[in-house]
């Protein structure tokens, strides 16, 4: 079994910055890629970016100017930082981690879930 946490969001003005991170554990050995995803009240949930286990990234174009992701593996943990936030940020943000070749911006393809991380920006 895989567990994840997430952790870091929180209440900023717009043009601020944060930095969330995800820490997984239990069985990681199988898992090919985590991500992260958001999803706004009355939305569906979004992908914002992932990173595979041999390092290769990528971030959806409505962010990729301004956010990061990156990971340590030493200390199990990915990190997505997140710059000059502007009010269409906020959503509760979710790190999730999967198994195999399937798509990997596709949230029903992941099979675990942190509880999220609530990220909201004031104009």
């Amino acid at each position: 079994q895989v567990q994840l946490a997430e952790s870091g969001g929180g209440r900023v003005q717009a043009g601020n910055s944060l930095t969330l991170s995800c820490i997984i554990t239990g069985r990681t050995d199988d898992i090919s890629a985590m991500g992260w995803f958001r999803q706004a009240p009355g939305k569906e949930r979004e992908f914002v970016a992932r990173i595979t286990n041999s390092g290769h990234i990528y971030v959806a174009d409505s962010v990729k100017d301004r956010f990061t992701i990156s990971r340590d593996n030493a200390k199990n943990t990915m990190y997505l930082q997140m710059n000059n936030l502007q009010p269409e940020d906020t959503a509760i943000y979710y790190c999730g981690a999967k198994r195999g070749i399937s798509s990997s911006i596709a949230p029903e393809n992941y099979s675990y879930w942190g509880q999220g991380t609530q990220v909201t920006v004031s104009s």
